[in-house]
């Protein structure tokens, strides 16, 4: 499933609850993974992080879906990333838009993913599996995440090589940061799990769970996942989540409360 949650079936009317805006551009990165861009209501507002909730009208009924903006907050546009579900009733939809096709975008923002949630820190980790790298590109386009932590490790696991997307946006964001004299240093670590590992020997293979336990990861990235030091948010697959979360207590590390404290943030993206 593809969602940041489960169809939104509201029954509100959509002029209600959201604009008709208009497909801008489709980017396909692989034959199932793809980046689209929307016209942005304007009144809109979010914080980097957050979701959309966007609709279609798929044989005469809106369908709603929600998805991590991957722009940047000061952007005119508004970006998603997104994997095409086989027999998906709304990605199969979105597969076939041309830009000009209309797409429905919900007034309001969501999600608590958010580096302004953290107290303290110096190393923010953000792990990821597939598509679940979303929400982390709109947060590294923001300078004060740059700011606010010394370290920054974004790992993406995927199967294949192919599906380590905006690779090149990332180093762009790097150098950019270094430009503007901004005090945070950012580690890219791709992961593969169906690879042949001896093709890329320099790189991690296997589940970021197991990288985790077996200390792989930490070694790569050259520091240490404590309670102290250590910031973490993990977007991906249910099960990855569990075990991570897991992992994370047995370390002494909670969950972020909205009352304050804690040292990371799930959420669920498949």
């Amino acid at each position: 499933m593809q969602t940041r949650s489960k169809d939104v079936n509201a029954q509100i009317p959509a002029t209600e609850k959201a604009t008709q805006e208009t497909l801008v551009s489709m980017h396909r990165w692989t034959d199932k993974l793809l980046t689209f861009r929307t016209t942005r209501p304007a009144e809109y507002r979010f914080t980097a992080g957050q979701f959309a909730r966007l609709g279609l009208q798929v044989n005469g009924e809106m369908i709603w879906r929600a998805y991590s903006i991957t722009s940047a907050e000061a952007e005119n546009e508004l970006e998603y990333y997104a994997i095409v579900v086989p027999d998906g009733l709304f990605t199969t939809a979105l597969n076939v838009l041309k830009p000009g096709d209309p797409v429905w975008v919900e007034k309001l923002s969501y999600g608590f993913m958010t580096p302004d949630r953290f107290g303290g820190g110096d190393d923010f980790w953000m792990l990821a599996t597939g598509t679940g790298l979303g929400p982390y590109l709109s947060i590294l386009q923001q300078p004060e995440v740059w700011r606010q932590f010394r370290n920054l490790v974004l790992v993406h696991c995927v199967r294949h090589e192919d599906e380590l997307t905006y690779q090149d946006k990332f180093q762009a964001l790097r150098e950019e940061a270094a430009a503007q004299n901004l005090p945070g240093r950012l580690q890219l670590i791709p992961m593969t799990t169906r690879d042949d590992a001896a093709a890329h020997p320099e790189r991690l293979h296997g589940r970021i769970t197991s990288a985790l336990r077996d200390g792989s990861l930490e070694r790569k990235a050259g520091l240490d996942i404590n309670a102290e030091a250590s910031r973490l948010m993990v977007c991906g697959n249910p099960d990855m989540i569990t075990e991570v979360r897991e992992i994370l207590r047995e370390r002494g590390l909670g969950p972020c409360r909205r009352a304050g404290g804690g040292q990371f943030i799930t959420e669920d993206y498949w």
